[in-house]
């Protein structure tokens, strides 16, 4: 279930968290990401926020589905890119064998921790065979409100590569590092790319 204090926080942050996150060059796990999908392939950017990821997948000639629990980002990622994101919550996630690629980037680390690996269950459902998934969390212990109020489940590195296995994911890129995010608080991370067994 989405929590709904996390959702209100990015309505009323949402240019602040635009500032921060839209580059104009790709960082690496984005475009490790783009160059191991087909061209002309479909993607879905599940989290999309102001949506500068899912314009970067339609610039390099791929179809992507943009979605995002906060109602102020799918309308700013929409003003921005014109991409059709739309709202939705990782449980609105029905689609069986139809993705490429799951971008999910920061976004699941707001799942609870109770319903984390279904969530990653269903992913593996929706993607194509040998289909790609990334995933960005933050890393650490338990299920935690920020100081702005947004709700984290955190899991040690080997903790989630255990989950992503056991849910059909083979580990193909990973990199780690920390940095300070929308509080400002400065947070280990990592981010990794992997495919469906």
């Amino acid at each position: 279930m989405a929590d709904e204090e996390t959702i209100s926080v990015y309505d009323e942050q949402v240019e602040a968290y635009a500032d921060m996150v839209v580059t104009e060059k790709p960082g690496k796990a984005l475009q490790k990401f783009t160059d191991a999908i087909r061209q002309g392939g479909y993607v879905l950017d599940l989290g999309c926020g102001p949506g500068n990821s899912t314009a970067y997948f339609k610039q390099n000639g791929l179809e992507a589905d943009a979605v995002d629990a906060s109602p102020e980002m799918v309308k700013t990622a929409n003003r921005l890119y014109d991409i059709d994101a739309k709202v939705a919550v990782f449980d609105d996630l029905d689609a069986e064998d139809k993705y490429d690629g799951v971008w999910a980037n920061f976004s699941l680390l707001h799942a609870s921790k109770k319903d984390f690996h279904r969530h990653l269950l269903q992913i593996n459902k929706a993607l194509k065979p040998r289909g790609h998934f990334h995933i960005g969390m933050k890393l650490g212990d338990g299920e935690i409100r920020d100081s702005i109020g947004r709700l984290y489940s955190y899991y040690q590195e080997d903790e989630l590569k255990s989950h992503l296995e056991r849910a059909g994911f083979e580990i193909i890129w990973e990199e780690y590092g920390s940095e300070a995010g929308l509080s400002g608080e400065v947070s280990p991370f990592g981010v990794i790319l992997t495919r469906k067994i």
